[in-house]
């Protein structure tokens, strides 16, 4: 009897175990937390209308492509958040030269594409890890400052 109770509690462990593995939430990546291709699509949608809203950055984005742009922020943002795609755009340095941004720009690009994530339903918590990630090239965009704050 000890064998067979000692069985049936080696069993029900077992499936214990299987159960709560099956129930633990997969993994996701960023990229799939925000929607996947069509989620990053509609927060670069969502980042042009912000950017065509504010007085302080529309002038920076009048003599841009904005079907190439679009497609490359696309891209970019896919490639950051480990989605399948390869940002095949120049490099940050070469994109943002001459532009004369200063802080208030770079502040008001983190602001817009926080509105623009959260008006596509991002959570909190996956903006930030996206923000963090752009938060890289701070440097890159910035090092071609000439504009005073």
């Amino acid at each position: 009897m000890a064998f067979l109770m000692g069985r049936k509690t080696v069993l029900g462990f077992v499936c214990g175990l299987l159960l709560a593995c099956a129930s633990q939430p997969q993994q996701t990546t960023l990229y799939q937390r925000m929607g996947g291709e069509a989620g990053v699509r509609t927060i670069v949608d969502n980042f042009l209308y912000e950017v065509g809203d504010s007085a302080l950055l529309r002038p920076l984005f009048n003599d841009i492509d904005l079907p190439r742009f679009r497609t490359k922020l696309a891209e970019q943002l896919c490639e950051i958040s480990g989605g399948p795609c390869r940002y095949s755009g120049d490099n940050m340095t070469e994109v943002h030269a001459g532009m004369a941004m200063n802080n208030r720009h770079f502040d008001a690009t983190v602001t817009a594409l926080t509105r623009a994530m959260e008006a596509a339903g991002v959570d909190v918590a996956s903006q930030n890890a996206m923000l963090k990630k752009l938060a890289a090239m701070h440097g890159d965009v910035m090092r071609e400052t000439i504009a005073p704050e």
